[in-house]
């Protein structure tokens, strides 16, 4: 394979934002505070991660945080939302995205039902 299209298809993942840790914090029957740590190679106000969200197992958004600037000095970098889970929703997942490349593959599935997991913290 020729060394172009191999660092071509190489900078196309590179781009993607990184949910590096989500902690959700219980507040009340269906009320939450989530914590999300995003990491991105923010290049200035062209190629910057512009959002995070929280979404059920059906894709449903219930929770999204639009970031207005880039982060360039900053990463990873922390910001929070508080939103409404359902009651009978168990599993959530955290996903990011970049001016550039939208939404990234790159997620973090949150099982609300544990206190830990693979990128993710809950507090009752």
């Amino acid at each position: 394979m020729p060394l172009a299209l191999i660092l071509s298809s190489t900078t196309v993942h590179a781009g993607d934002v990184e949910v590096v840790r989500a902690i959700f914090q219980q507040r009340g029957a269906g009320d939450w505070y989530v914590s999300t740590t995003l990491r991105h190679a923010d290049t200035g106000w062209k190629h910057y991660a512009d959002a995070w969200r929280v979404v059920d197992a059906k894709g449903t958004v219930l929770g999204t945080r639009t970031l207005y600037h880039p982060h360039v000095d900053e990463q990873p970098f922390t910001r929070s939302l508080s939103l409404r889970i359902p009651k009978e929703t168990d599993v959530v997942f955290v996903e990011a995205q970049d001016l550039v490349h939208g939404w990234s593959p790159r997620r973090i599935r949150v099982d609300l039902t544990a206190n830990k997991g693979s990128g993710f913290e809950v507090k009752r």
